[in-house]
């Protein structure tokens, strides 16, 4: 009787604490993070580069009201980009030590320049510092038929190395990066 008495006690408190304890969860984020990696198949476990971003949506605006030209972006939402190289890379022209950079873009009409700064946990590009920059590269912009609501993020595969894709709505921007 006494093992039946302690049972339900015990039962009873795991019931009204839970309760106490239980965690309450505020709405999904409007600009879910997502993650590219290089290569991209799951089988691959060393990756090359990884980019870490959020997914902002158009819904009905346009891009130039969201990356304004000549303004420096945060190249998604929230928090600024970061962009994982596992190895030295070329970005651009210019040689990049292994290591974890924020990226930010200035967007412009035929060509966005890539920007990768060294000042890392930035929220979006509001305390952004030039002077912290390491590497700045060009990158050609084209259009697609298909039209991205989210802002999205890839590596296309290329001799000698990858370019990181970036697009949204119909707008392309592709980076190089030789390994």
């Amino acid at each position: 009787m006494k093992k039946v008495f302690t049972l339900a006690i015990f039962t009873l408190a795991l019931v009204f604490t839970t309760s106490l304890t239980a965690q309450k969860f505020s709405g999904l984020d409007k600009s879910p993070a997502d993650i590219a990696s290089y290569p991209s198949s799951y089988r691959v476990s060393e990756k090359a580069v990884r980019v870490i971003y959020s997914r902002p949506q158009l819904k009905g605006r346009s891009l130039s009201e969201l990356a304004p030209a000549g303004k420096v972006w945060r190249t998604g939402a929230n928090e600024a980009v970061e962009i994982t190289f596992y190895k030295d890379v070329t970005f651009g022209d210019t040689a990049v030590k292994a290591g974890t950079y924020s990226l930010f873009t200035i967007p412009g009409e035929s060509q966005w320049t890539v920007i990768l700064n060294k000042n890392l946990n930035q929220w979006g590009a509001y305390s952004y510092d030039e002077g912290a920059d390491i590497a700045r590269a060009m990158a050609g912009v084209s259009s697609d038929g298909e039209s991205l609501e989210a802002f999205s993020m890839a590596f296309k595969e290329v001799d000698n190395g990858v370019h990181l894709v970036m697009g949204w709505g119909t707008t392309r921007v592709a980076v190089p990066i030789k390994m």
